[in-house]
């Protein structure tokens, strides 16, 4: 026969468990209820884009040229990330195995900006001295106000801020620290025309050299950079 002090213990534990369901639906129940609160209130922009058509301006070692490749690729549609985007899909393609012009594996830059042309203020000082750690003081001298104007109303300037990580393991030498800057000045040229111009730092900083040769504090134009191997 079951004692008295086991039936009050039984039903004891029939009331905590079932007051143990009865607040896991009641916070479940208000956990559901914020999420529907955060979608009715905040506007959702889907992030990406459906996949498209791209080029991309691949260099090759072998020959020192710049080819344009078609890819099918979902990119975001902010300008920014989209820039970001198709620099990372470039860095993606020269860490494959076989790769033309090998490049290690990471992302290639940290972040992309944008600037409305004419720039009004100040450039970097190429002639400032690089310190120690291999980045150049910011010494800043007034633009060139012929460089920094835009051919055409609503050009831009691309700041690219290229990761210390990727540009310490970039391979030394002349040509191929030139085909991978015309690499990623041809592939932005050829998916965001509005894009005119672009200037380089490395871990937000100036710095002078990819790898010890390709000029990093230049101000570039955006062209197209394919090449052939006859003429180059």
């Amino acid at each position: 026969m079951i004692q008295r002090h086991q039936r009050i213990v039984f039903w004891c534990l029939v009331v905590c468990i079932l007051g143990m369901g009865l607040l896991l639906f009641w916070e479940r129940q208000r956990a559901r209820d914020r999420v529907s609160q955060l979608a009715d209130n905040t506007p959702i922009d889907a992030p990406y884009t459906t996949t498209e058509s791209i080029t991309m301006d691949l260099a090759s070692d072998d020959d020192g040229t710049i080819t344009a490749q078609q890819r099918q690729i979902a990119l975001p549609s902010e300008v920014t990330a989209r820039a970001r985007a198709l620099l990372d899909h470039l860095a993606a393609e020269y860490a494959q195995p076989g790769s033309v012009h090998p490049l290690s594996p990471g992302a290639m830059v940290d972040d992309v900006y944008f600037v409305p042309l004419p720039v009004v203020g100040y450039s970097i000082d190429a002639g400032a001295k690089p310190s120690a750690d291999g980045n150049t003081p910011t010494s800043l001298v007034p633009p060139d106000p012929d460089a920094l104007q835009p051919q055409s109303p609503g050009d831009e300037l691309a700041v690219i801020n290229l990761r210390g990580s990727f540009v310490n393991a970039h391979p030394s030498g002349v040509e191929v620290e030139q085909l991978t800057l015309q690499s990623i000045i041809g592939t932005l040229h050829a998916n965001l025309p509005q894009i005119e111009q672009v200037r380089f730092l490395v871990d937000g900083q100036p710095r002078e050299t990819l790898a010890g040769h390709a000029d990093l504090l230049r101000l570039y134009m955006v062209r197209d950079t394919t090449t052939t191997a006859a003429g180059h």
